[in-house]
C-alpha cells in the first residue's frame, strides 16, 4: 500500500492537510461529503479523536471508512481515553485496517468536553506515546517484548505550537518530540507569521522534518472573538477581527484572510493544515485563492 502523504512528505513537497470531525452518532454520511470534496485538493485528512474531549465516533473507525472511499487519512490519536493496552490494541487494529498516518496527541482536559464527570486516563502523554509507536514500529511492546505477528509502519507526527509563551518550553517539546521519532509536525491555529518565522529559523531549522502551519478558517467577528477567548493559547489580532466585522460578506473575507495566510506560511515552511470546522467545503475555494494547485497523486 502506497502512502502518499509519507511520499509527499519524503520528497519535500508542500503539503496540504486538512481536518475533519467524526460524527456524533453512528451515521458517517456528513464527514464523508466533506472529506469526499477534499480528494485531490489535500495529501492527508486528519481525523480527530474526541477533540475539545467532547464525544465523537472513534477516529481509527472513522479513518478507515475514508480509506475506502480513497482518501488518505491522518489519524489523530490521543492519551486522554485509553491506557497503554488500549494505546497499543487501537494502534494495531489502524495499521491492519490499512491505516499508515498517525498524530500522536496527549488529548484535551476531560473538564472542557461534554462529559466532563468521566474520568481521564493519561498514562502516557504525546511524547511517551510517539515512542510507544516507534517501538510498535520496531516490533517490540511497551514492555519491550516482541511482536510475533510482524511490527507495524505508521509515519507519525506531532502537534507543535510556534506562537507559545514559553520559548525553552517550545523547544525542549519540540526537540524531545524529534528525539521520540516525530516525522512531521501540524501546528496550532497561526495568526503571527513572525513567530513562525522565528520558529522555523531558530527552532525547526535544525531539523529535516516537515512543519505544517495551522490555517483557521474564521467565519465572522463574532467566531474570531469566541476563539480568541476560549481557546488557550490562541491569539488573533483586532486587526483580522475588524476585517471581519467591516466585511459585507464576512464568511468570504474569512476565506480570503486564510488564503493569505496560505501564501504566507508558503514562504516560511513546508505545508500547511487548514482547519474549516463545518465548513471543510471552502477549503478547495481557499487553496484556489491562495494559488495552490490540484495534487496529483503518482503511483
Amino acid at each position: 500500500m502506497i502512502n502518499h502523504f509519507r511520499q509527499a512528505a519524503q520528497n519535500k513537497e508542500f503539503l496540504i492537510t486538512a481536518e475533519v470531525t467524526p460524527p456524533k452518532g453512528g451515521n458517517p454520511t456528513r464527514m464523508l461529503e466533506m472529506a469526499k470534496q477534499l480528494k485531490g485538493r489535500v495529501h492527508g485528512v486528519n481525523v480527530t479523536d474526541g477533540s475539545r474531549a467532547v464525544l465523537r465516533m472513534s477516529s481509527v473507525a472513522a479513518s478507515a471508512l475514508l480509506l475506502q472511499y480513497g482518501i488518505e487519512p491522518i489519524c489523530q490519536v490521543a492519551c486522554r481515553d485509553r491506557n497503554v493496552i488500549g494505546l497499543q490494541a487501537d494502534l494495531m487494529g489502524a495499521y491492519a485496517l490499512g491505516l499508515r498516518n498517525i498524530l500522536a496527541l496527549t488529548g484535551d482536559p476531560v473538564k472542557a468536553g461534554d462529559h466532563p464527570k468521566a474520568r481521564a486516563v493519561f498514562e502516557l502523554e504525546s511524547v511517551r506515546l510517539l515512542k510507544l509507536i516507534d517501538n510498535l514500529n520496531r516490533g517490540v511492546d511497551y514492555n519491550q517484548k516482541s511482536l510475533p505477528d510482524d511490527p507495524l509502519d505508521l509515519f507519525v507526527g506531532a502537534a507543535v505550537d510556534p506562537q507559545s509563551s514559553s520559548w525553552s518550553g517550545l523547544q525542549r517539546r519540540f526537540e524531545s518530540k524529534l528525539a521520540a521519532g516525530a516525522q512531521f509536525f501540524q501546528s496550532q491555529l497561526i495568526t503571527d507569521f513572525d513567530k513562525l518565522d522565528k520558529f522555523m529559523h531558530q527552532i525547526a531549522a535544525k531539523s529535516d522534518k516537515p512543519i505544517l502551519a495551522g490555517i483557521f478558517l474564521l467565519k465572522s467577528a463574532k467566531n474570531a472573538q469566541f476563539i480568541k477567548k476560549n481557546v488557550p493559547g490562541v491569539e488573533i489580532p483586532d486587526s483580522i477581527i475588524k476585517r471581519l466585522a467591516d466585511a459585507d460578506e464576512p464568511l468570504k473575507e474569512g476565506v480570503k484572510i486564510a488564503a493569505e495566510q496560505v501564501q504566507l506560511a508558503k514562504q516560511l515552511c513546508q505545508g500547511v493544515h487548514i482547519m474549516a470546522v463545518k465548513r471543510e467545503d471552502l477549503i478547495p475555494e481557499i487553496l484556489d485563492q491562495a494559488g495552490i494547485s490540484p495534487i496529483i497523486i503518482k503511483g
